[in-house]
């Protein structure tokens, strides 16, 4: 049975997508954009980016009964590689060991630096 996961914390989809779908005991989180939902702005650099955007996981999670720590697979998509050692400073403040197992690549981004989804487990 899936279930789709909202929550007003987090910026809404813009198109037909859930922020998360809930299957099992497993969450799946759609990549995240770094916008601050109180706000509608994102902040201008990489490590702004990054804590907003994590921040927005972190609430979908939350909606879905999870924390962060039930994270067992991270997707990172970078605008710009040379922001990887940025983007961990930040990473390391959100997650802890065992980290979850993680890619990172560069993509085309549509306005943003960075955008991240995850997959969560449940025990």
């Amino acid at each position: 049975m899936k279930e789709s996961i909202r929550t007003t914390q987090a910026p809404q989809p813009f198109g037909p997508y859930s922020q998360a779908v809930k299957a099992g005991n497993r969450i799946y989180v759609s990549g995240q954009r770094p916008v601050d939902v109180n706000t509608g702005e994102m902040p201008a650099d990489i490590v702004g980016q990054a804590r907003q955007v994590l921040k927005n996981v972190q609430a979908i999670l939350q909606a879905a009964g999870a924390t962060l720590d039930d994270v067992v697979k991270v997707n990172v998509y970078l605008a710009d590689l040379k922001d990887f050692a940025a983007f961990n400073s930040v990473y390391a403040e959100f997650f802890r060991e065992p980290y979850p197992a993680r890619t990172t690549i560069g993509a085309a981004l549509r306005g943003i630096l960075v955008e991240v989804d995850v997959i969560a487990e449940l025990t």
